[in-house]
C-alpha cells in the first residue's frame, strides 16, 4: 500500500478492497519482487487499483486496458501483468479485446470485480444484472438473463477461469496466485459487493 495517500476513493464496503487485499496477499506469497509485476486497470471505482499499491502499474484508455496489457507483456515477456476491469466494461463496451485476449493465450491475468451494474454512474443494468432486478435503467426490471463470463471464457479457449467470492479473501488469494503462475491467460470473475447499488 502507498503510504502517501491522502484519500481513499471508494464506498465504504466495497468489494474492491477485498480484491486489493487477496491481490496484495497472494503477491506476498509468491515472494517475487515487486519490480517484476505490473498492475493495469482505468478509470472508476475498479480502475483505482494503481493507486493503492507500491509496485508498477498503469492507469490506462478507457475500455482499452486488454490491448495496453497485452503490449506490456509482448515488450517484456518477463513482467507478471494483472489487469483489473469492471464487470460492465470488461463483459460489455469491451467484450471484444476479452474475446480475443483469451483465444490468443496471452499470459496475463484478467481479474474482473464484477458487482452485476454500473455502480459509479449509478446503478445501471450491466451484462452481469440478473433478470427482473430494478436498476435506474430497468425500473420496470431487467429483461435480459445475465451472460456467463466463464462459458464465454472457455468457449473462446481459456484454460483457466472461476468465478470467486469476494468475502472468501484466503481464495480468492490463491487463485490470484495460482493465476499468475498459469502458464497464458487467466480468468477470475470476482463476485463483490457494492452496498451502494448492488440492492436486490
Amino acid at each position: 500500500m502507498r503510504t502517501n495517500l491522502k484519500k481513499i476513493q471508494r464506498c465504504p464496503g466495497c468489494g474492491d478492497f477485498f480484491i486489493l487485499l487477496a491481490l496484495q496477499k497472494a503477491l506476498k506469497n509468491l515472494g517475487i519482487p515487486k519490480h517484476k509485476y505490473v498492475i493495469v486497470s482505468w478509470i472508476w471505482c475498479s480502475g483505482k487499483m494503481p493507486h493503492y499499491i507500491d509496485w508498477y502499474a498503469a492507469e490506462t484508455l478507457h475500455w482499452r486496458i486488454l490491448p495496453f496489457a497485452t503490449g506490456i507483456k509482448l515488450s517484456n515477456p518477463e513482467l507478471t501483468v494483472i489487469w483489473v476491469w469492471w464487470d460492465w466494461d470488461g463483459y460489455g463496451i469491451g467484450l471484444s479485446h476479452f474475446i480475443h485476449t483469451a483465444r490468443r493465450n496471452i499470459d496475463l491475468l484478467y481479474i474482473v470485480a464484477n458487482n452485476q451494474n454500473y455502480g459509479l454512474t449509478t446503478w445501471q443494468a450491466s451484462p452481469t444484472t440478473p433478470k427482473c432486478a430494478k436498476t435506474s435503467s430497468t425500473p420496470q426490471g431487467n429483461p435480459l438473463p445475465p451472460m456467463d463470463p466463464i462459458a464465454l471464457a472457455k468457449a473462446a479457449g481459456a484454460e483457466f477461469t472461476y468465478r470467486v467470492d469476494h468475502q472468501d479473501i484466503n481464495k480468492l488469494a490463491e487463485r490470484i496466485a495460482k493465476g499468475i503462475q498459469h502458464p497464458g491467460f487467466a480468468h477470475l470473475d470476482v463476485d463483490q459487493a457494492c452496498p451502494s447499488w448492488r440492492k436486490w
